[in-house]
């Protein structure tokens, strides 16, 4: 056995699955979680799993996959759920996503 395998890649597809579907379900519940405090805490938000659906092959556009995540168009999302960034959430998001560049 690879010693430098990832126990990750042995769950199953349909585990998988479900775990990804309970995690976007869940963000849609909890909109009160800004992308922008996601981003800032994790380094990833809600409109990272569009591009990364979009990555492992989702056949729509972007606006497709964000309205897949979002459970509604982006700009209705944005709209209705959405609250301007401030200076301090923009700065610790900066950060955080500089940590990403070790992925």
């Amino acid at each position: 056995m690879n010693s430098n395998a990832d126990p990750l890649d042995s769950l199953d597809d349909a585990q998988a699955a479900a775990a990804f579907r309970r995690l976007v379900r869940h963000l849609r519940h909890r909109d009160d979680a800004q992308n922008i405090d996601l981003m800032g805490l994790s380094g990833f938000c809600r409109n990272c799993l569009a591009d990364w659906i979009r990555d492992a092959g989702f056949p729509g556009d972007k606006e497709d996959a964000r309205a897949l995540i979002h459970g509604m168009p982006s700009a209705e999302w944005k709209a209705t759920r959405q609250t301007p960034a401030t200076e301090a959430q923009l700065a610790r998001m900066q950060a955080s996503i500089a940590k990403n560049a070790q992925e």
